[in-house]
């Protein structure tokens, strides 16, 4: 049996997973099932939506499984067990907590795709994390999937270098792309039993939240301009991140630093030194220029 015969159960739902999906299917090898969230309603309609994953794995023929609950999809697994052999589990950026239970139903487990450089930023935001702390460099791990969270043992890890410009959709693209390109290349490695994990260093594990739109308040009073600019770019997608100018709650896409104030859109932080917006959404809902508020809303 080839690396791509070996059949694999891809779990995945965003775009960053959708990434990973297209590229074991350009690279032949076989999906048995693509397991994804159930479809949620978006937009102004209210419509219910498919997942992009959904979308992808529908367009090639391969069975999509959308459970509320991991244990109805167990025996669908067990069914995909061929001469004895265990499927192979992938996960890249699913959304839900895989119980041992369902894990322990693949071989050699369930290889996850995790964009941080573990045990650093365990958890549901580490793309944002090592923006909003200005760090030099993040990457990617390929991890073996554990019941405790993103605590398996790591079999590879890619590095990235930060230039302290990159909004988090930004680096969450290249990250996608860096990890599918990884996991491809070491994933017959893993799956035939060539390449085993090493074990995470527990004592040096760090930890990031779960984002909430509370996050998205920019409290001036209480971070530095440096770590306002950072927010503005790693909550760019979500939260976001807000201020209220003149009377009016916007959220903030773009600004840069300055020392000095020439308008009110550059805002005074804790440490005395400005953010300066060069961008925002206004109370109309749409992006506009710093030039553009100041004429529409400041002036009136």
């Amino acid at each position: 049996m080839t690396h791509t015969s070996k059949t694999i159960v891809f779990f995945g739902t965003d775009e960053f997973s959708a990434v990973s999906l297209r590229e074991l299917i350009e690279r032949g090898f076989t999906i048995g099932a693509v397991v994804t969230k159930p479809d949620s309603r978006k937009g102004r309609g209210r419509e219910l939506q498919a997942s992009l994953v959904k979308q992808i794995a529908l367009e090639n023929n391969i069975p999509v499984w959308q459970p509320l609950k991991m244990v109805e999809i167990a025996e669908s697994i067990e069914a995909l067990n061929t001469s004895g052999e265990k499927p192979t589990g992938v996960l890249v950026s699913y959304g839900k907590i895989i119980p041992q239970s369902i894990i322990d139903l693949f071989e050699p487990g369930i290889i996850n795709v995790h964009p941080s450089l573990l045990p650093k930023y365990r958890g549901p935001s580490p793309v944002e994390s090592a923006i909003l702390h200005g760090d030099t460099e993040t990457g990617v791990s390929i991890m073996q999937l554990s019941a405790a969270m993103d605590a398996g043992p790591v079999y590879k890890q890619v590095f990235f270098s930060l230039n302290d410009t990159e909004t988090a959709p930004e680096l969450e693209q290249k990250l996608a792309a860096l990890g599918a390109q990884e996991l491809v290349t070491i994933l017959p490695s893993i799956m035939n039993g060539a390449l085993q994990p090493e074990p995470q260093d527990d004592s040096i594990a760090s930890y990031c939240k779960l984002l909430s739109k509370d996050d998205s308040i920019l409290d001036l009073t209480t971070v530095t301009a440096e770590q306002a600019e950072r927010q503005v770019r790693a909550y760019l997608a979500y939260p976001k991140t807000k201020v209220t100018i003149v009377g009016h709650l916007v959220v903030v896409t773009k600004a840069h630093l300055t020392s000095e104030s020439a308008s009110i859109l550059d805002v005074q932080c804790s440490d005395g030194r400005f953010l300066s917006i060069d961008e925002l959404i206004g109370p109309s809902g749409r992006v506009m220029n710093a030039k553009a508020f100041l004429n529409g809303y400041a002036a009136s």
